[in-house]
Protein backbone atom coordinates (compact mmCIF):
# COMPACT_ATOMS: atom_id res chain seq x y z
CA UNK A 1 0.00 0.00 0.00
CA UNK A 2 1.48 3.30 -1.01
CA UNK A 3 1.83 5.84 1.79
CA UNK A 4 -0.45 8.28 -0.02
CA UNK A 5 -3.24 5.74 -0.03
CA UNK A 6 -2.87 5.07 3.70
CA UNK A 7 -2.83 8.81 4.35
CA UNK A 8 -6.02 9.18 2.32
CA UNK A 9 -7.72 6.53 4.42
CA UNK A 10 -6.57 8.13 7.68
CA UNK A 11 -7.82 11.53 6.47
CA UNK A 12 -11.23 10.07 5.70
CA UNK A 13 -11.35 8.20 8.99
CA UNK A 14 -10.53 11.26 11.05
CA UNK A 15 -13.40 13.29 9.65
CA UNK A 16 -16.09 11.48 11.69
CA UNK A 17 -19.67 10.86 10.56
CA UNK A 18 -23.18 10.73 11.98
CA UNK A 19 -24.38 7.24 12.80
CA UNK A 20 -27.85 6.03 12.08
CA UNK A 21 -30.23 4.45 14.52
CA UNK A 22 -31.26 2.10 11.73
CA UNK A 23 -29.35 1.05 8.63
CA UNK A 24 -31.06 -0.39 5.53
CA UNK A 25 -29.03 -1.82 2.66
CA UNK A 26 -29.79 -0.08 -0.63
CA UNK A 27 -29.75 -1.62 -4.08
CA UNK A 28 -26.21 -0.34 -4.63
CA UNK A 29 -24.99 -2.18 -1.57
CA UNK A 30 -24.71 0.82 0.76
CA UNK A 31 -26.69 1.57 3.90
CA UNK A 32 -29.41 4.23 3.87
CA UNK A 33 -29.60 6.10 7.17
CA UNK A 34 -32.79 6.73 9.15
CA UNK A 35 -33.31 8.60 12.45
CA UNK A 36 -29.69 9.68 12.35
CA UNK A 37 -28.12 11.42 15.31
CA UNK A 38 -24.77 13.18 15.28
CA UNK A 39 -21.88 11.57 17.10
CA UNK A 40 -18.80 13.31 18.47
CA UNK A 41 -15.98 13.66 15.97
CA UNK A 42 -13.67 10.63 16.13
CA UNK A 43 -9.97 11.21 16.46
CA UNK A 44 -7.53 9.20 14.39
CA UNK A 45 -5.95 6.26 16.13
CA UNK A 46 -2.28 6.24 17.00
CA UNK A 47 -0.30 4.60 14.23
CA UNK A 48 1.80 1.71 15.47
CA UNK A 49 5.13 0.62 14.15
CA UNK A 50 5.80 -3.08 13.81
CA UNK A 51 9.14 -4.80 13.26
CA UNK A 52 7.22 -7.69 11.79
CA UNK A 53 5.64 -5.40 9.24
CA UNK A 54 9.06 -4.26 8.09
CA UNK A 55 10.21 -7.84 7.76
CA UNK A 56 7.35 -8.55 5.37
CA UNK A 57 8.73 -6.11 2.85
CA UNK A 58 12.31 -7.39 2.92
CA UNK A 59 13.73 -9.41 0.06
CA UNK A 60 13.06 -13.11 0.61
CA UNK A 61 15.99 -15.45 1.15
CA UNK A 62 16.68 -17.91 -1.62
CA UNK A 63 15.22 -21.36 -1.03
CA UNK A 64 17.42 -23.95 0.65
CA UNK A 65 20.45 -21.83 1.59
CA UNK A 66 23.55 -23.83 2.49
CA UNK A 67 23.03 -23.46 6.25
CA UNK A 68 19.39 -24.54 6.15
CA UNK A 69 18.43 -27.93 7.61
CA UNK A 70 17.56 -30.77 5.23
CA UNK A 71 15.58 -32.87 7.71
CA UNK A 72 13.25 -31.35 10.31
CA UNK A 73 11.46 -33.22 13.12
CA UNK A 74 8.29 -31.40 14.19
CA UNK A 75 6.77 -32.12 17.63
CA UNK A 76 3.33 -30.53 17.84
CA UNK A 77 0.40 -30.89 20.25
CA UNK A 78 -2.51 -31.06 19.92
CA UNK A 79 -2.56 -32.53 16.44
CA UNK A 80 -3.05 -29.90 13.71
CA UNK A 81 -4.64 -32.66 11.64
CA UNK A 82 -7.47 -33.45 14.09
CA UNK A 83 -7.84 -30.52 16.51
CA UNK A 84 -9.33 -27.25 15.27
CA UNK A 85 -7.47 -24.29 16.76
CA UNK A 86 -5.57 -21.17 15.80
CA UNK A 87 -2.32 -22.80 14.82
CA UNK A 88 -3.85 -25.60 12.71
CA UNK A 89 -3.28 -23.56 9.55
CA UNK A 90 0.17 -22.54 10.75
CA UNK A 91 1.48 -26.08 11.10
CA UNK A 92 -0.32 -27.64 8.16
CA UNK A 93 1.06 -24.95 5.85
CA UNK A 94 4.51 -25.01 7.43
CA UNK A 95 4.82 -28.77 6.96
CA UNK A 96 3.57 -28.64 3.38
CA UNK A 97 5.89 -25.80 2.39
CA UNK A 98 8.92 -27.31 4.13
CA UNK A 99 8.42 -30.38 1.95
CA UNK A 100 7.97 -28.20 -1.14
CA UNK A 101 11.25 -26.44 -0.30
CA UNK A 102 13.03 -29.80 -0.41
CA UNK A 103 13.05 -30.74 3.28
CA UNK A 104 12.30 -34.16 4.68
CA UNK A 105 9.85 -33.82 7.58
CA UNK A 106 8.89 -36.14 10.43
CA UNK A 107 5.87 -35.07 12.51
CA UNK A 108 5.27 -36.39 16.04
CA UNK A 109 1.80 -35.45 17.28
CA UNK A 110 -1.13 -36.58 19.41
CA UNK A 111 -3.23 -39.58 18.43
CA UNK A 112 -5.74 -41.80 20.20
CA UNK A 113 -5.92 -41.54 23.96
CA UNK A 114 -8.03 -41.10 27.08
CA UNK A 115 -10.02 -38.21 28.50
CA UNK A 116 -12.71 -37.58 31.11
CA UNK A 117 -16.04 -39.42 30.70
CA UNK A 118 -18.55 -37.46 28.63
CA UNK A 119 -15.87 -35.30 27.01
CA UNK A 120 -15.91 -34.56 23.30
CA UNK A 121 -13.04 -36.77 22.10
CA UNK A 122 -13.35 -36.05 18.38
CA UNK A 123 -9.74 -34.79 18.39
CA UNK A 124 -8.48 -38.01 20.00
CA UNK A 125 -7.73 -39.92 16.84
CA UNK A 126 -4.69 -40.82 14.82
CA UNK A 127 -3.34 -38.36 12.32
CA UNK A 128 -2.79 -39.47 8.71
CA UNK A 129 0.36 -41.54 8.29
CA UNK A 130 1.54 -39.18 5.57
CA UNK A 131 0.78 -35.49 5.10
CA UNK A 132 1.96 -33.90 1.84
CA UNK A 133 5.01 -36.15 1.89
CA UNK A 134 5.80 -35.76 5.60
CA UNK A 135 5.76 -38.92 7.70
CA UNK A 136 3.48 -38.66 10.75
CA UNK A 137 3.89 -40.62 13.99
CA UNK A 138 1.00 -40.57 16.48
CA UNK A 139 1.61 -40.61 20.23
CA UNK A 140 -0.83 -41.69 22.94
CA UNK A 141 -2.81 -38.68 24.18
CA UNK A 142 -4.22 -37.68 27.55
CA UNK A 143 -6.72 -34.91 28.19
CA UNK A 144 -5.65 -31.62 29.72
CA UNK A 145 -7.07 -31.75 33.31
CA UNK A 146 -8.67 -28.28 33.14
CA UNK A 147 -9.70 -28.54 29.49
CA UNK A 148 -10.47 -32.18 28.72
CA UNK A 149 -11.24 -31.63 25.03
CA UNK A 150 -7.56 -30.72 24.53
CA UNK A 151 -5.34 -33.77 23.84
CA UNK A 152 -1.73 -33.61 25.05
CA UNK A 153 1.09 -36.14 24.92
CA UNK A 154 4.49 -36.56 26.53
CA UNK A 155 5.70 -38.48 23.43
CA UNK A 156 8.37 -40.09 25.57
CA UNK A 157 8.89 -43.70 24.52
CA UNK A 158 11.54 -45.99 23.00
CA UNK A 159 9.36 -46.30 19.89
CA UNK A 160 9.33 -42.56 19.20
CA UNK A 161 13.02 -42.21 20.04
CA UNK A 162 13.78 -45.03 17.61
CA UNK A 163 11.70 -43.33 14.89
CA UNK A 164 13.59 -40.10 15.52
CA UNK A 165 17.02 -41.74 15.30
CA UNK A 166 16.10 -43.52 12.09
CA UNK A 167 14.91 -40.25 10.59
CA UNK A 168 18.23 -38.63 11.48
CA UNK A 169 17.00 -35.00 11.75
CA UNK A 170 19.11 -31.88 11.52
CA UNK A 171 16.82 -30.00 13.91
CA UNK A 172 13.84 -30.46 16.26
CA UNK A 173 10.99 -27.93 16.15
CA UNK A 174 8.54 -28.22 19.07
CA UNK A 175 5.31 -26.31 19.76
CA UNK A 176 4.80 -24.85 23.23
CA UNK A 177 3.29 -24.75 25.77
CA UNK A 178 2.61 -28.44 26.27
CA UNK A 179 4.07 -31.72 27.46
CA UNK A 180 6.13 -32.53 24.38
CA UNK A 181 8.68 -29.87 25.29
CA UNK A 182 10.19 -32.31 27.79
CA UNK A 183 10.63 -35.18 25.36
CA UNK A 184 11.80 -32.84 22.59
CA UNK A 185 14.43 -31.38 24.92
CA UNK A 186 15.58 -34.84 26.06
CA UNK A 187 15.81 -36.16 22.50
CA UNK A 188 17.72 -33.05 21.41
CA UNK A 189 20.24 -33.63 24.19
CA UNK A 190 20.65 -37.33 23.48
CA UNK A 191 21.12 -36.70 19.75
CA UNK A 192 22.96 -33.37 20.18
CA UNK A 193 20.50 -31.54 17.94
CA UNK A 194 19.40 -27.92 17.60
CA UNK A 195 16.14 -27.34 19.47
CA UNK A 196 13.54 -24.74 18.42
CA UNK A 197 10.55 -23.91 20.62
CA UNK A 198 7.55 -22.17 19.00
CA UNK A 199 5.21 -20.52 21.51
CA UNK A 200 1.56 -20.23 20.44
CA UNK A 201 -0.88 -20.05 23.38
CA UNK A 202 -0.23 -17.21 25.81
CA UNK A 203 -1.43 -18.82 29.03
CA UNK A 204 -0.86 -15.80 31.34
CA UNK A 205 -3.69 -14.07 29.45
CA UNK A 206 -6.00 -17.06 29.89
CA UNK A 207 -5.70 -17.61 33.65
CA UNK A 208 -7.77 -14.57 34.71
CA UNK A 209 -10.68 -15.92 32.66
CA UNK A 210 -10.65 -19.01 34.86
CA UNK A 211 -10.21 -17.04 38.11
CA UNK A 212 -6.73 -18.42 38.78
CA UNK A 213 -4.66 -15.28 38.30
CA UNK A 214 -2.62 -16.16 41.40
CA UNK A 215 -0.86 -18.81 39.29
CA UNK A 216 0.59 -16.28 36.81
CA UNK A 217 3.98 -15.87 38.60
CA UNK A 218 4.40 -19.65 38.79
CA UNK A 219 3.42 -19.95 35.14
CA UNK A 220 6.10 -17.47 34.10
CA UNK A 221 8.60 -19.57 36.02
CA UNK A 222 7.60 -22.52 33.83
CA UNK A 223 7.73 -20.43 30.68
CA UNK A 224 11.36 -19.63 31.45
CA UNK A 225 12.03 -23.19 30.31
CA UNK A 226 12.22 -21.61 26.86
CA UNK A 227 15.75 -20.62 27.83
CA UNK A 228 16.87 -24.22 27.23
CA UNK A 229 16.05 -23.95 23.51
CA UNK A 230 18.58 -22.78 20.96
CA UNK A 231 15.85 -20.59 19.43
CA UNK A 232 12.40 -19.52 20.63
CA UNK A 233 9.82 -18.33 18.11
CA UNK A 234 6.87 -16.20 19.21
CA UNK A 235 3.97 -14.97 17.14
CA UNK A 236 4.07 -11.22 17.73
CA UNK A 237 6.30 -8.32 18.68
CA UNK A 238 4.24 -7.79 21.84
CA UNK A 239 4.91 -11.36 22.93
CA UNK A 240 8.61 -10.98 22.23
CA UNK A 241 8.74 -7.86 24.38
CA UNK A 242 6.86 -9.61 27.18
CA UNK A 243 9.20 -12.62 27.04
CA UNK A 244 12.17 -10.25 27.34
CA UNK A 245 10.60 -8.39 30.28
CA UNK A 246 9.98 -11.70 32.06
CA UNK A 247 13.44 -13.05 31.18
CA UNK A 248 11.72 -16.05 29.56
CA UNK A 249 14.27 -16.27 26.73
CA UNK A 250 17.49 -14.42 25.84
CA UNK A 251 17.19 -11.70 23.22
CA UNK A 252 19.68 -13.29 20.84
CA UNK A 253 17.58 -16.47 20.61
CA UNK A 254 14.09 -14.93 20.53
CA UNK A 255 12.46 -14.09 17.20
CA UNK A 256 9.02 -13.41 15.71
CA UNK A 257 7.72 -16.17 13.43
CA UNK A 258 5.96 -14.67 10.42
CA UNK A 259 2.36 -15.48 9.67
CA UNK A 260 0.98 -16.51 6.30
CA UNK A 261 -2.34 -16.52 4.47
CA UNK A 262 -3.84 -18.33 1.48
CA UNK A 263 -5.24 -15.42 -0.55
CA UNK A 264 -6.85 -17.76 -3.06
CA UNK A 265 -8.93 -19.53 -0.44
CA UNK A 266 -9.85 -16.32 1.39
CA UNK A 267 -10.96 -14.04 -1.39
CA UNK A 268 -13.74 -11.49 -2.05
CA UNK A 269 -14.93 -13.57 -5.00
CA UNK A 270 -16.66 -15.85 -2.47
CA UNK A 271 -19.09 -13.08 -1.45
CA UNK A 272 -22.55 -14.62 -1.61
CA UNK A 273 -26.13 -13.43 -1.22
CA UNK A 274 -27.10 -16.90 0.00
CA UNK A 275 -24.47 -16.78 2.74
CA UNK A 276 -25.55 -13.26 3.67
CA UNK A 277 -29.07 -14.60 4.19
CA UNK A 278 -27.62 -17.13 6.65
CA UNK A 279 -25.44 -14.57 8.43
CA UNK A 280 -28.40 -12.24 8.97
CA UNK A 281 -31.12 -14.85 9.63
CA UNK A 282 -32.99 -13.75 6.53
CA UNK A 283 -32.33 -10.01 6.84
CA UNK A 284 -29.67 -9.43 4.18
CA UNK A 285 -30.39 -5.70 3.97
CA UNK A 286 -29.12 -5.20 7.54
CA UNK A 287 -25.44 -4.54 8.27
CA UNK A 288 -23.76 -7.61 9.73
CA UNK A 289 -20.72 -8.04 11.93
CA UNK A 290 -18.91 -11.37 11.65
CA UNK A 291 -16.66 -13.22 14.05
CA UNK A 292 -14.92 -16.47 13.13
CA UNK A 293 -13.12 -18.60 15.68
CA UNK A 294 -13.30 -21.04 18.55
CA UNK A 295 -16.02 -20.22 21.06
CA UNK A 296 -14.14 -20.21 24.35
CA UNK A 297 -14.64 -18.17 27.50
CA UNK A 298 -11.13 -16.76 27.19
CA UNK A 299 -12.00 -15.15 23.82
CA UNK A 300 -13.89 -12.22 25.43
CA UNK A 301 -16.81 -12.72 23.04
CA UNK A 302 -19.42 -11.43 25.49
CA UNK A 303 -17.89 -8.00 24.89
CA UNK A 304 -19.67 -7.99 21.52
CA UNK A 305 -23.11 -7.89 23.14
CA UNK A 306 -22.43 -4.41 24.46
CA UNK A 307 -21.25 -3.34 21.03
CA UNK A 308 -24.33 -4.78 19.35
CA UNK A 309 -26.62 -2.95 21.79
CA UNK A 310 -25.04 0.33 20.66
CA UNK A 311 -25.58 -0.45 16.97
CA UNK A 312 -29.36 -0.36 16.33
CA UNK A 313 -30.26 -2.24 13.19
CA UNK A 314 -26.99 -4.19 13.00
CA UNK A 315 -26.69 -7.96 13.33
CA UNK A 316 -23.96 -10.32 14.54
CA UNK A 317 -22.92 -13.75 13.24
CA UNK A 318 -20.62 -16.23 15.00
CA UNK A 319 -18.90 -18.84 12.84
CA UNK A 320 -17.22 -21.61 14.80
CA UNK A 321 -17.80 -23.89 17.75
CA UNK A 322 -16.30 -24.50 21.14
CA UNK A 323 -16.90 -25.27 24.82
CA UNK A 324 -18.57 -21.91 25.54
CA UNK A 325 -21.17 -22.12 22.77
CA UNK A 326 -24.17 -22.91 24.97
CA UNK A 327 -23.18 -20.21 27.44
CA UNK A 328 -22.78 -17.68 24.63
CA UNK A 329 -26.09 -18.65 23.00
CA UNK A 330 -27.80 -17.96 26.33
CA UNK A 331 -25.90 -14.70 26.77
CA UNK A 332 -26.91 -13.40 23.32
CA UNK A 333 -30.49 -14.68 23.48
CA UNK A 334 -32.91 -11.92 22.45
CA UNK A 335 -30.32 -10.12 20.32
CA UNK A 336 -30.03 -10.22 16.50
CA UNK A 337 -27.28 -12.86 16.67
CA UNK A 338 -26.87 -16.17 14.84
CA UNK A 339 -24.53 -19.08 15.57
CA UNK A 340 -23.62 -20.94 12.37
CA UNK A 341 -21.29 -23.51 13.93
CA UNK A 342 -18.27 -24.90 12.12
CA UNK A 343 -17.93 -24.08 8.42
CA UNK A 344 -15.27 -25.37 6.06
CA UNK A 345 -13.98 -24.80 2.54
CA UNK A 346 -16.01 -22.53 0.28
CA UNK A 347 -18.67 -22.04 2.96
CA UNK A 348 -16.10 -20.60 5.36
CA UNK A 349 -14.67 -18.40 2.61
CA UNK A 350 -18.17 -17.13 1.82
CA UNK A 351 -18.89 -16.38 5.49
CA UNK A 352 -15.84 -14.12 5.67
CA UNK A 353 -16.48 -12.36 2.36
CA UNK A 354 -20.21 -11.78 2.92
CA UNK A 355 -19.93 -9.75 6.11
CA UNK A 356 -19.55 -5.97 6.41
CA UNK A 357 -17.10 -5.73 9.32
CA UNK A 358 -15.07 -8.44 11.05
CA UNK A 359 -14.85 -8.01 14.83
CA UNK A 360 -12.11 -9.48 17.05
CA UNK A 361 -12.47 -8.80 20.80
CA UNK A 362 -10.04 -11.48 22.06
CA UNK A 363 -7.18 -10.00 24.08
CA UNK A 364 -5.22 -13.26 24.19
CA UNK A 365 -4.65 -13.89 20.47
CA UNK A 366 -1.06 -14.82 19.71
CA UNK A 367 -1.62 -15.68 16.04
CA UNK A 368 -4.60 -13.74 14.69
CA UNK A 369 -5.01 -15.87 11.57
CA UNK A 370 -8.75 -15.13 11.42
CA UNK A 371 -7.91 -11.43 11.16
CA UNK A 372 -5.67 -12.13 8.16
CA UNK A 373 -8.37 -14.31 6.61
CA UNK A 374 -10.96 -11.55 6.96
CA UNK A 375 -8.56 -9.00 5.48
CA UNK A 376 -7.82 -11.31 2.54
CA UNK A 377 -11.59 -11.52 2.00
CA UNK A 378 -11.63 -7.72 1.59
CA UNK A 379 -13.53 -7.14 4.83
CA UNK A 380 -12.28 -4.40 7.20
CA UNK A 381 -11.45 -5.45 10.74
CA UNK A 382 -12.13 -3.81 14.09
CA UNK A 383 -9.98 -5.53 16.72
CA UNK A 384 -8.56 -5.02 20.18
CA UNK A 385 -5.04 -3.63 20.36
CA UNK A 386 -3.51 -6.65 22.08
CA UNK A 387 -1.52 -9.80 21.42
CA UNK A 388 -0.46 -10.43 17.86
CA UNK A 389 -3.08 -8.22 16.21
CA UNK A 390 -1.00 -4.99 16.07
CA UNK A 391 1.63 -6.85 14.05
CA UNK A 392 -1.05 -7.39 11.39
CA UNK A 393 -2.92 -4.08 11.55
CA UNK A 394 0.12 -1.89 12.02
CA UNK A 395 -1.30 1.30 10.43
CA UNK A 396 -4.77 2.77 10.92
CA UNK A 397 -7.07 2.02 8.02
CA UNK A 398 -4.68 -0.42 6.36
CA UNK A 399 -6.72 -3.52 7.03
CA UNK A 400 -8.75 -2.16 9.88
CA UNK A 401 -8.79 -0.25 13.14
CA UNK A 402 -7.67 -1.03 16.70
CA UNK A 403 -9.22 -0.04 20.02
CA UNK A 404 -7.79 -0.21 23.52
CA UNK A 405 -8.72 -3.28 25.63
CA UNK A 406 -12.06 -2.83 27.38
CA UNK A 407 -12.99 0.34 25.47
CA UNK A 408 -16.53 -0.53 24.40
CA UNK A 409 -17.32 3.02 23.25
CA UNK A 410 -14.15 3.24 21.18
CA UNK A 411 -14.78 -0.14 19.60
CA UNK A 412 -18.39 0.71 18.80
CA UNK A 413 -17.50 4.07 17.28
CA UNK A 414 -15.00 2.42 14.94
CA UNK A 415 -17.62 -0.06 13.74
CA UNK A 416 -20.18 2.74 13.35
CA UNK A 417 -17.73 4.74 11.32
CA UNK A 418 -17.31 1.88 8.86
CA UNK A 419 -21.02 1.04 8.65
CA UNK A 420 -21.99 4.66 8.12
CA UNK A 421 -19.49 5.39 5.34
CA UNK A 422 -19.68 3.06 2.35
CA UNK A 423 -16.66 4.64 0.67
CA UNK A 424 -14.49 4.29 3.78
CA UNK A 425 -15.61 0.70 4.35
CA UNK A 426 -14.85 -0.33 0.78
CA UNK A 427 -11.52 1.51 0.78
CA UNK A 428 -10.50 -0.12 4.07
CA UNK A 429 -11.50 -3.52 2.69
CA UNK A 430 -9.46 -2.97 -0.47
CA UNK A 431 -6.48 -1.87 1.63
CA UNK A 432 -6.87 -4.98 3.77
CA UNK A 433 -6.83 -7.23 0.71
CA UNK A 434 -3.74 -5.50 -0.68
CA UNK A 435 -1.93 -5.80 2.65
CA UNK A 436 -2.44 -9.58 2.83
CA UNK A 437 -0.72 -10.13 -0.50
CA UNK A 438 2.50 -9.53 1.47
CA UNK A 439 1.72 -12.36 3.90
CA UNK A 440 2.53 -15.44 1.88
CA UNK A 441 3.04 -18.94 3.35
CA UNK A 442 5.94 -19.71 1.04
CA UNK A 443 7.73 -16.52 2.06
CA UNK A 444 7.12 -17.22 5.75
CA UNK A 445 8.47 -20.77 5.42
CA UNK A 446 11.54 -19.66 3.51
CA UNK A 447 12.36 -17.15 6.21
CA UNK A 448 11.92 -19.87 8.86
CA UNK A 449 14.07 -22.32 6.93
CA UNK A 450 16.83 -20.08 5.65
CA UNK A 451 17.08 -17.31 8.25
CA UNK A 452 15.69 -18.56 11.58
CA UNK A 453 16.54 -22.26 11.77
CA UNK A 454 20.23 -21.46 11.03
CA UNK A 455 20.28 -19.35 14.23
CA UNK A 456 19.41 -22.46 16.23
CA UNK A 457 21.90 -24.56 14.28
CA UNK A 458 24.71 -22.09 14.99
CA UNK A 459 23.82 -22.01 18.70
CA UNK A 460 23.77 -25.82 18.86
CA UNK A 461 27.16 -25.99 17.14
CA UNK A 462 28.54 -23.58 19.72
CA UNK A 463 27.18 -25.79 22.51
CA UNK A 464 28.04 -29.22 21.14
CA UNK A 465 30.97 -28.43 18.86
CA UNK A 466 31.41 -30.70 15.86
CA UNK A 467 30.58 -33.82 17.85
CA UNK A 468 27.35 -35.63 17.10
CA UNK A 469 25.80 -38.74 18.54
CA UNK A 470 25.99 -41.97 16.50
CA UNK A 471 23.28 -42.03 13.83
CA UNK A 472 22.08 -45.16 12.05
CA UNK A 473 23.02 -45.39 8.41
CA UNK A 474 19.75 -46.95 7.31
CA UNK A 475 17.51 -44.00 7.96
CA UNK A 476 16.06 -44.02 4.46
CA UNK A 477 13.37 -46.44 5.59
CA UNK A 478 11.58 -43.60 7.33
CA UNK A 479 12.06 -40.85 4.76
CA UNK A 480 8.99 -38.97 3.65
CA UNK A 481 6.51 -40.58 1.34
CA UNK A 482 6.77 -44.02 2.95
CA UNK A 483 3.91 -45.17 5.09
CA UNK A 484 4.37 -46.65 8.53
CA UNK A 485 1.56 -47.71 10.84
CA UNK A 486 1.48 -45.32 13.79
CA UNK A 487 1.57 -47.03 17.17
CA UNK A 488 1.00 -45.53 20.59
CA UNK A 489 3.57 -44.31 23.07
Amino acid sequence: MAPSKGGELRERASAGHSVSALHVRTASGGFQKHQSAPLPRLQPLETTSSPTASVVNEELPAPMAAAAPKRVAVFVEPSPFTYVCGYKNRYCNMIRHLVEEGCEVLVVTTGKGVSAPGTDTSAYRDAPENYHGARVVSSFAIGCPWYWQLPLSLALSPRIFSELRKFNPDLIHCSTPGLMVFSAWLYSKLLRLPLVFAYHTHLPKYLPRYNISFLIPALWSLLRLHRIAHLTLVTSTMLRNEFLEQDAAPAESLQVWRKGIDTDMFNPRFKSQEMRERLTAGNPEAPVLVHVGRLGSEKNLKFLKGMLARLPGARLAFVGDGPAREELEAHFRGTPTVFLGMLHGDELSAAYASGDVFVMPSESETLGFVVLEAMASQVPVVAVKAGGIPDIIHSEGVGGYLYQPGDIEGATNLVKRLLDNDELRMAAGAAAREETTKWDWRAATRQLLNAQYPVAMAAAKAEYGSETSPRPSGDSQTRQGEAGAPAFA
